[in-house]
């Protein structure tokens, strides 16, 4: 008896969710389609009837991931904050925390799959540029919106880029040089905290105009 549509739209979105963390975690070289598979719950002979390739593969697990991250993103974003709190700091506080850059399996796509994504073909490079723009687009809508630069959208997206570029360097450095040196990695985090509330004024003090 075959497999319904359902089942098979589930099995694949098993096979993606399980790659993900494998990718994540050991690089998309450094895992097999066996330990792919074997991972999902599934022998490796069943793999051909989700995916073309491993390549296809990978392109549907960044697709994915950064859908994720979109939506986590404005879900961040978008939730409340008491009186005199600040959504920015509040997502600097979240980003360069030691228990997000130990979150590997679960924590920030961009940061996890930069360095895989530039090996990877046309299709999964297209979804990280396109799940990337839109989380500068949704930074630079806030930041435009909080500091008063609604008219002067280049500005404000500049600042979004930097931002978020610092946040995501910042944690790849950590986790690369924390496991050898926690210190280091903890230092890294800090003073990149310290550098973001600092020039995005989220650090309590007013800035001379």
């Amino acid at each position: 008896m075959g497999v319904s549509k359902q089942q098979a739209a589930e099995n694949r979105k098993a096979i993606i969710a399980a790659s993900e963390k494998l990718f994540r975690e050991h690089g998309i070289d450094g895992v097999g389609l066996s330990a792919l598979m074997k991972a999902a719950g599934f022998t490796q002979g069943g793999f051909y009837n989700h995916f073309e390739s491993k390549e296809a593969l990978a392109a549907a697990v960044v697709a994915n991931a950064m859908d994720k991250a979109n939506r986590d993103l404005k879900e961040a974003l978008d939730a409340p904050v008491g009186r005199g709190g600040n959504r920015l700091k509040r997502q600097v506080d979240f980003y360069l925390s030691g228990a997000h850059c130990g979150d590997i399996e679960q924590g920030c796509a961009v940061a996890g799959l930069t360095a895989d994504v530039r090996r990877l073909g046309p299709e999964a490079q297209s979804h990280f540029a396109s799940g990337f723009e839109t989380m500068i687009g949704t930074l630079t809508a806030l930041i435009a919106e909080q500091r008063g630069e609604g008219a002067q959208h280049d500005e404000a997206r500049r600042k979004a880029l930097a931002f978020y570029s610092e946040m995501v360097g910042a944690l790849i450095l950590s986790r690369a040089t924390g496991g050898a040196n926690p210190a280091l990695g903890e230092e890294i985090l800090a003073a990149s905290r310290k550098t973001l509330l600092g020039n995005f004024a989220l650090d309590g003090r007013r800035r001379k105009r």
